[in-house]
């Protein structure tokens, strides 16, 4: 370039760059994005506040468990849920973000369902309390599987396929979870039936 001369294409990019920086539509992406990392970091202290919960009560849901494939479900989902807490810190770093847990008033009321199903099944037969706790575990699982998959679509909205990674990972756990205690409660319902129809027999006879 000739030196005092200015150079022609530069001025043109330079022009260009900042049209678009201050144009209508970068000005609302830029937007559209923020509110999007504000709907995922709300979502994230929800889930983060949930799982805390979930570290507290999955020990009593395990103690509470007569059958050994049960409480050994519930011991070990415990050790996951602990891996889904330090998973949930690791997004809000990605996202600049302080890891605070808001209080989750969803998983607080299926908490405290769990408590009473607790409470209810020391006065019932063994089967049947597992099942009641079974029932109680799956609808924790159902709200963590729909809150992982509404944080799921947000990051992927936001094209952070390292935020998407993680949380995949975690409901993939949870949707395994689910599976695995759809599979526990067959041998039990089957149990319960058989008790049902032993007690009927004997009503019967009587």
């Amino acid at each position: 370039m000739i030196a005092g001369r200015s150079n022609p294409a530069s001025s043109i990019c330079s022009n260009e760059t900042s049209r678009a920086a201050s144009s209508p539509i970068a000005g609302s992406h830029t937007q559209f994005m923020e509110l999007l990392q504000e709907l995922l970091t709300e979502e994230l202290k929800d889930l983060l506040h949930a799982e805390g919960q979930l570290v507290k009560a999955l020990p009593k849901m395990a103690k509470a468990a007569k059958d050994a494939d049960l409480r050994t479900a519930f011991e070990d989902h415990l050790e996951q849920t602990k891996g889904h807490v330090e998973r949930l810190k690791q997004v809000f770093e990605m996202l600049d973000e302080k890891p605070k847990a808001k209080p989750c008033k969803g998983m607080a009321g299926l908490v405290e369902e769990g408590a009473e199903v607790i409470t209810d099944g020391k006065q019932m037969e063994e089967a049947p309390a597992d099942l009641a706790l079974i029932g109680a575990a799956q609808r924790v699982e159902h709200y963590e599987i729909a809150a992982y998959g509404t944080a799921r679509a947000i990051a992927e909205q936001m094209n952070r396929r390292d935020i998407v990674k993680l949380l995949s990972q975690t409901l993939a756990e949870e949707e395994k979870a689910d599976e695995l205690l759809t599979k526990l409660a067959q041998p039990l319902l089957a149990e319960a039936g058989q008790g049902t129809e032993e007690e009927e027999l004997e009503e019967e006879e009587v």
